[in-house]
This record gives structure tokens, C-alpha cells and sequence, in this order.
């Protein structure tokens, strides 16, 4: 006894070999015809989307992966670190601006800039796409215009490509011919600028004086380093030196105690003892106590070198060093936790030029905003020794904190720090880059804030991702300080009043 569903399809399976051969050829024809469109509609939307199984829309909250082109780890956790800083993109969209009007051919195949800021804008959620997965071998093509063989099959460092886009960028930008204000002696004068890089305009208005810094990626800063001699305590011209990102060693642990980024931020700048450095100054001196005519060799001392932050970038890019050697030679990675906050204070790092006591006050009120605590005559003092108010701790707090601080999200607590109540150079985690196994072979993953919302997009987003390469999932901010950082990406906070200076600078 065949079931009721069985036993009717039965029936119509003898109704139709009863049926005569016309009837039978009339009911496999329609069936032919709907089979035919059938597998027209599904060829068509293969063509147009690819196969239904690989497409995924996006959950909501979460941004697009990127797929991994064989050891691409590398460049799919930077893009994501990126991706996560609004400054850096802002200023790929206002330099790449000069592009738009050239409709020669498409400028994603000739511009870095430009291919650089779809795919951080796709990966901001500021394009619309639902793919779940992008494809950023358009990057690896763009870079081999510029003469970097990038291959996809060998594993690379994000760090090393990170100074490769930054160093990219400079170069194209270096390539643009820059139109020189007549007036503007200082620009003409340059030596270094040739005359096909020079283009002045005859008629309309003139335009205003261009800025070299205004073209600068939001990643530049500069280095100050300073020279004193023991001796004599003169202090030689201090030196500068730019910079895309700090990096930093990490000192010898010490038993009991936890590693901070502080550590790592002081033994940067610690001071160090350079010998046998000719001084002019003691040289000077020792010919002034001697007969005339009496030759005088030059006076070889012990100069004290400190480097300090002369200008801090927009977005600051902190490269902790987990490479170091043993006593054979062979190079091991240093697997240490190194404490960091979601937000960073970078004033006792920044560099103070030092003045006489006569134009202090008069200098305090020109540049009230490089008035630096933590800092004498140009020099850094370590946090413990730093001026502070009566009854507070030492300035020593990046990485070295209460709990309940590491779990603060939004806002920064400034209350619970008498001593860092107004800080002037404050930076707030945007993302951070992880590598998981040793110097031979290993995984990049990246942590990132979730972009803001389309309704308040100058917002910033307290939901924290966890991405590697296509997969994504929502992160604590407790999982992101617990990770073992390589790559630290901070913005910069500027206060309401910080806000309006700007702005009117902006208008000068």
C-alpha cells in the first residue's frame, strides 16, 4: 500500500503511458520550455552577482572583509587599521580632488591616492556595496607602477608596506606641478625645484601662497634631536627628522612589573652618552686662555643626545619592535603583553623650545598651546620628576591604570587625573594590528572600530570589530587592550577650544 502523496503521483505516472504519443510529446515540449528559462535566468544571475553560495550580504554593524590572494594578510589588516582612521581618508579625498577633472583615462590605474581611498572608503562603509568580501589586488597593481614588486604569495610585514604607501603617496605628490604664487620668492628660489615642476598664471586673480604642510599626510611628523655638552653644557643647533610612525623597542622586563606603552614612549626618548664629539664651544673657550699665535686643537667631549617629538601628527602610527636576536644569531619574536589605553596623552614627549626668562611670559601667551608639562628647557623629564600639583601620582599613566579606566568606552575620564585635566596632545585608539605566530610564519589580524553611523557621521563608534581577512566579528574593548599589539593606530582630539583655533587658522 503505497502512502496518499506516492500513490497519486503514481496514477499520473500511468494516466500520462495510457496518454497517446501526441499527448506525451505536448507535456515534455512545455516542460522543455520552462526548463529552458529556467536555466537562462540562473546563467543571468551568475553573470551578474556569481554564485549565490559566495554572496553574503552584510550583517548590520560590521564592515566588508577582504580576501586573502594567498599570503595577503599583511595588506588586509593594514587597509582595516586604515580604513579606521577618518583623518586619513579626509585628506585622500581633498588631495586625490585634483584628479577629477582629468577624464583622459581612469585614474584607479594611474593614482595610489585614488585607488587607495576607494578601498578605504568601501571598508568605511562610505560606498555603497553589500558585498561581504572585497578583492585589494587593485592595490598590489598600482604599487608595481610604482616600482614595488609586492608579490601575493609571500608573506610580508605590514609595517615595511605601510612606509611603502606613505612613502608612495609622498612621491606622487612630489610629481605634481605646484602653481607658484609670483610673490612667492621663498618657493621660486628653491633649488631643488626644476622649472617643468614651476607654473605661474597670467591672468585672473592670483592665487593665495601655497603651503607646503597643508599637502603632508596626516601620519607626518618630525623628531627633534638635541645635543648638550657635559662639559661646557653648550648646546649644539637641535636637528629635525620626519617621521610616518614611532617605532618603538620594547626595554627589559622587570620581575613583578607590567610593560606599558610608557615604558616603551621613555625609552625612546631616553638620553644617551655620545663620546669623543668635537665642541666648538670648548674649543672656543680654551683659545681664549691661551698666548696668540698658539694653535689649539679641537676639544673632544661627552655630548648627552635626546630625541623628543617636535611635531606630533594628526594620526600617530606606533610600531611596537617584537624582533630581537639571540646569542647565535637567529632572529626570535618577543611575545610580552605591552599595556596600552584607548586613550593616549603625548605632552610630556613633545619637544619645547627652550626661551630666556626675559620673553617667557610674552612667548607663553603667543604659543600657550606648546606649553608642554613634563618637559625643562627643551629636554624631557621622566614622569616621577615632572612638576605636578601637590597630592597627585606621577604623570605616568599610558598603559598603567585602573580597570575600570581600561574599561571606559566614548568618552575620556579626566575627572579620575587631576594632573592630565587639559591635555593638549590626546589621541584616542582607532585600531590596532596583531600578529599571531612566530618570525618565520604567522596570521595579521586587525581590531578596528565599527565606522559611525550614516545619521552623525563626525561620531565616533564605541563598537569594536575583530577581523581576519573575510571573517569579522563584534570585539569587546576588554579583548582589544588584551591583545598583544604590533601596530597602534591613534587619533588626535582636539578640545572645543583646540576646535576653534583651527578654524579661524583655516580662514587666515
Amino acid at each position: 500500500m503505497l502512502p496518499g502523496g506516492a500513490a497519486e503521483a503514481d496514477g499520473a505516472v500511468r494516466r500520462l503511458l495510457r496518454a497517446g504519443a501526441a499527448a506525451r510529446y505536448k507535456v515534455m515540449k512545455n516542460w522543455g520550455v520552462i526548463g529552458g528559462v529556467a536555466a537562462a535566468v540562473a546563467a543571468g544571475m551568475y553573470v551578474l552577482w556569481g554564485p549565490i553560495t559566495e554572496r553574503k550580504r552584510r550583517r548590520k554593524g560590521l564592515v566588508p572583509g577582504l580576501l586573502n590572494l594567498g599570503n595577503t594578510c599583511f595588506m588586509n589588516s593594514l587597509l582595516q587599521g586604515l580604513s579606521s582612521c577618518p583623518s586619513f581618508i579626509k585628506w585622500l579625498e581633498e588631495f586625490t580632488a585634483q584628479y577629477k577633472t582629468d577624464q583622459n583615462q581612469p585614474t584607479e590605474h594611474r593614482y595610489l591616492s585614488v585607488t587607495l581611498l576607494r578601498l578605504l572608503r568601501a571598508l568605511s562603509c562610505q560606498e555603497v556595496t553589500e558585498d561581504d568580501v572585497l578583492d585589494a589586488s587593485c592595490l598590489l597593481e598600482v604599487l608595481r607602477m610604482y616600482r614595488w614588486q609586492i608579490s601575493s604569495f609571500e608573506e610580508q610585514d605590514a609595517h615595511e608596506l605601510f612606509h611603502v604607501l606613505t612613502s608612495s603617496l609622498e612621491d606622487e605628490r612630489d610629481r605634481q606641478p605646484r602653481v607658484t604664487h609670483l610673490f612667492d620668492v621663498h618657493s621660486l628660489e628653491q633649488p631643488e625645484i626644476t622649472q617643468k615642476q614651476i607654473s605661474c598664471r597670467t591672468r585672473g586673480s592670483l592665487p593665495p601662497v601655497s603651503n607646503h604642510w597643508k599637502s603632508q599626510h596626516p601620519f607626518h611628523g618630525r623628531l627633534t634631536s638635541n645635543m648638550v655638552c657635559k662639559h661646557c653644557e653648550h648646546q649644539s643647533p637641535v636637528r629635525y627628522d620626519t617621521f610616518d610612525s614611532l617605532s618603538l623597542s620594547i626595554p627589559a622586563a622587570v620581575w613583578g612589573r607590567p610593560m606599558t606603552l610608557d615604558h616603551c614612549l621613555h625609552h625612546f626618548i631616553s638620553s644617551e652618552s655620545v663620546k669623543d664629539v668635537v665642541c666648538d664651544n670648548c674649543t672656543k673657550i680654551q683659545a681664549e686662555g691661551t698666548l696668540n699665535g698658539q694653535t689649539i686643537e679641537n676639544q673632544r667631549t661627552t655630548f648627552v643626545k635626546q630625541l623628543k617629538l617636535g611635531k606630533l601628527p594628526q594620526c600617530l602610527c606606533i610600531h611596537l619592535q617584537r624582533l630581537s636576536w639571540s646569542n647565535q644569531g637567529t632572529p626570535l619574536k618577543r611575545h610580552e603583553h605591552v599595556q596600552f589605553n584607548e586613550f593616549l596623552i603625548m605632552d610630556i614627549y613633545k619637544y619645547r623650545i627652550p626661551v630666556h626668562k626675559s620673553s617667557q611670559n610674552e612667548l607663553n601667551q603667543k604659543n600657550s598651546e606648546e606649553t608642554t608639562p613634563g618637559t625643562k628647557d627643551g629636554i624631557a623629564v621622566k614622569p616621577s620628576d615632572a612638576e605636578q600639583p601637590s597630592g597627585t601620582k606621577p604623570f605616568f599613566m599610558n598603559g598603567a591604570c585602573s580597570s575600570s579606566f581600561l574599561m571606559s568606552s566614548g568618552t575620556f575620564p579626566l575627572a579620575a587625573f587631576p594632573e592630565c585635566s587639559s591635555p593638549v596632545y590626546l589621541y584616542r585608539l582607532m585600531a590596532v594590528v596583531v600578529h599571531h605566530g612566530d618570525m618565520h610564519s604567522g596570521h595579521f589580524v586587525t581590531y578596528r572600530r565599527s565606522p559611525p553611523s550614516p545619521k552623525n557621521p563626525l561620531s565616533v563608534s564605541s563598537q569594536w570589530l575583530w577581523i581576519s581577512d573575510d571573517t569579522v566579528r563584534k570585539a569587546s574593548l576588554q579583548e582589544v587592550l588584551s591583545s598583544s599589539a604590533y601596530l597602534l593606530f591613534y587619533e588626535r582630539v582636539h578640545s572645543r577650544v583646540q576646535h576653534q583655533s583651527l578654524e579661524l587658522r583655516a580662514e587666515e
